[in-house]
């Protein structure tokens, strides 16, 4: 299974939360994890967020953060190219969307998973408007 993961998806497999078991375990089942460029430095915020809130440890904030990291060199990234840029307008004009949501969908159309991944239920009125096969974990 090719499986794409939004930032917030990606996000459930490091800080514990509702939806995270799921998420680990489709990505265990996935022959291939797919994620935006944007997904790194969104899911970092987190962690940062996290850590400024006392959430996290530095400890735990530095360890999550190389976990991610080196999770990510296994995963295929997509590139924001003219394509995707070109369908992340189509969606920001159909759906309520942010525009880093816009730029997940429309890498998963580009990339065609099986299923998009996401935490977040504007997302996934989006991904679904878009065609995708999406599933709403922790939401």
């Amino acid at each position: 299974m090719r499986l794409f993961l939004d930032s917030s998806a990606l996000a459930k497999r490091y800080v514990r939360e509702v939806g995270t078991d799921r998420v680990v375990a489709l990505c265990t089942e996935a022959d291939e994890v797919i994620v935006s460029v944007i997904a790194l430095p969104e899911v970092v915020s987190t962690l940062n967020r996290l850590r400024r809130e006392g959430r996290l440890t530095e400890s735990e904030y530095a360890t999550m953060k190389q976990e991610v990291v080196d999770d990510l060199t296994e995963a295929i990234t997509m590139d924001v190219s003219p394509s995707i840029v070109e369908k992340a307008l189509v969606r920001l004009e159909r759906s309520p969307l942010r525009a880093s949501d816009a730029l997940h969908i429309a890498s998963a159309q580009e990339a065609g998973p099986d299923l998009f991944l996401t935490g977040d239920r504007r997302q996934r009125g989006g991904a679904s408007d878009a065609g995708l096969r999406v599933e709403g974990v922790g939401i």
